[in-house]
Order: structure tokens, then sequence, then C-alpha cells
């Protein structure tokens, strides 16, 4: 049986941290959210989980040689079905799940759809092309869209989630598991949420430059957390976590896709990390507790020993 030492699981969580801050320390002096830099070290620091991770299995060697990758959910694949269909619910229902947010904040008001007319993205798009340019049909272009989001979910979106996610729950949400299943999902999200402190009080997700966004950012962390770390402990894997991921960030602007022209919207209550978001994990959380979802958590295929074992609750 395979438990993680406090000592690795608290070296990679300030690890992690620091590496965080020290990647995105040069977007404070060069401009923030419009630094020429951000599109190089955002996706640099999406990196230092799994670079943390890595770092503490070869120091601290919490895991021995053998079953590190195991232990990783990243490899073998056993039972091949099991994963692979996991995998396909990780990457599509995130689509759905951020869908069902923008009507749940439309139905509470927080957002002015237009699905006829798609004004708002019109709106945007008029003002970014060039006087006089001709424009495609906007229908066309939210088609495109829709047919980019997938692509992008499964190619480099999936490639930056998957630094992050070796990371927390390929290697944090197992190494936490001995406290039970609910404390490992609940505390690995609020510190994923808190690792996004050093982007999130530049005004990034939520345009707020205090510690409220923090707070947002890490309650639609936990939110989204239990379902990652579900997709993970069902599996046995990380990949369904890493496409699911994928998808997430993919997909994280469709509210503006959607929204009328001459409205605003607040991503605090509708966007897929806001309130919004926040309702639909919920009522999914609970769709999966009723029926048994949290207790049903197999191990690898042939592995030797419980690597994810803990007391189930």
């Amino acid at each position: 049986m395979i438990r993680i030492r406090p000592l690795a699981t608290v070296s990679f969580i300030v690890l992690t941290m620091g590496l965080a801050w020290l990647v995105a320390i040069p977007l404070w002096s060069t401009g923030g959210l419009t630094s020429p830099l951000f599109g190089i070290l955002v996706p640099v620091m999406m990196f230092t989980p799994a670079f943390a991770a890595v770092v503490v299995m070869l120091v601290l060697r919490p895991v021995p040689k053998g079953e590190r990758l195991r232990f990783l959910g990243m490899w073998p694949l056993r039972p091949a079905r099991r994963v692979v269909w996991l995998t396909v619910i990780g990457l599509f229902a995130p689509f759905f799940l951020v869908l069902a947010s923008v009507f749940v904040a439309a139905a509470f008001g927080w957002v002015t759809l237009d699905l006829t007319n798609f004004s708002g993205f019109a709106e945007v798009l008029a003002a970014s092309a060039p006087a006089g340019a001709p424009l495609p049909p906007v229908g066309l272009m939210i088609a495109a869209q829709l047919v980019l989001i997938p692509v992008a979910a499964v190619t480099v979106n999936a490639v930056v989630a998957f630094g992050e996610e070796l990371g927390w729950r390929g290697f944090l949400v197992p190494a936490l598991r001995r406290l039970g299943t609910w404390a490992a999902l609940l505390i690995s999200g609020a510190i994923w949420g808190l690792w996004h402190a050093p982007v999130i009080l530049l005004g990034y997700n939520f345009g707020r430059y205090d510690i409220t966004g923090v707070l947002l950012m890490t309650a639609g962390c936990i939110a989204w957390g239990v379902l990652l770390g579900w997709l993970r402990l069902r599996s046995a894997s990380v990949w369904p976590a890493v496409f699911a991921h994928g998808m997430m960030n993919a997909t994280g602007a469709l509210v503006g896709l959607l929204y009328a022209a001459g409205t605003t919207f607040d991503m605090a209550l509708a966007g897929p990390l806001g309130a919004a978001g926040w309702i639909v994990c919920a009522v999914v959380t609970v769709i999966l507790i009723l029926t048994g979802q949290f207790r049903n958590q197999p191990e690898l295929a042939g592995a030797h020993g419980k690597m994810l074992s803990a007391p189930r609750v």
C-alpha cells in the first residue's frame, strides 16, 4: 500500500506555489495581462505543478521507482475500456456543463442572451475589424468557433492542461487520499484555486485585483475540482482529467458568443468558474453522490498494492 508522507505532499504544494509566483513575477512589471510576455509565461506557469510533482518524485522518492507512472495515473491504461470511456466523458461533458452554466446565468438574470442574431459577438467582431472591412455572417463565425472548441481542447489546451493535471489530479489527489475522498477533493481544489493567485490578482478571469478574485477562483476550482477529481478516482487514470481540463479552458469564454449586444455580464456570476458554474457543478456532484459514483474507485488493473487506498467516505 503506497501512502505519501506529509513531507512530500507539503513540499509539492510549497514548490508549486513558489514556482507559480516566480514565473508570473515578470508580468507584474511589464504590463500585467497586456504584457507581451503573458502568452509565454502563463503556459509556463501551467507546467509548474507537473515540474513540482516530478521533482518531489525524484528527490523525496515517496513512490518506488517502478510504480511512479502507475501512481500518477499515466500508465498503464487498464482496463482500456474504462479509461477510454471516462476520457470521452471528460472531453465532452465540460462543454455541456459550461453551456448549462450560461443558461443558469440567464435564468438568474446575470446575462442577457441573443441566440438568434448573436448580436454581442457580432458587435465585438465589428469593433475589432478594420473600418469598412467586410465581415462574414455571424452565424458562420459562431459555427466555426464551435467546431474549433473540441479541436483546441484535444490539442494545445490538453497539452498545457497536462502540465497542471499531472500535479493536481495526478499527484496531489492520490497523495491526499489518506485523509478520505472528500478531504482529498476539497483540499486539492482549494490549493488549485490559490495557485492561480499570481494572475488572478492581475485581473485575470474576473477583472478583480484583490482577494475577492482569488476567493472566486478558489470556489470555482473547488467546484470543478470535485468533478475532475472524480474522473481521476473513478478511472484511476489522469488522462480523463487532462482532457476535461482542456475542454474547460476551451469553453471558458462561451458566454461571450451568446450574449446580447448593449448588455454586459460579470464573469464572477455568469462565467463557468463563477456562481453559475458553481451551481451546475453542485447539481452534477449531487447526482454522482446519489448514484454512488464516489464510492466506486477502482485501482489500476494488475497494480501491486492499493495506490489510491484510504478510508472511503
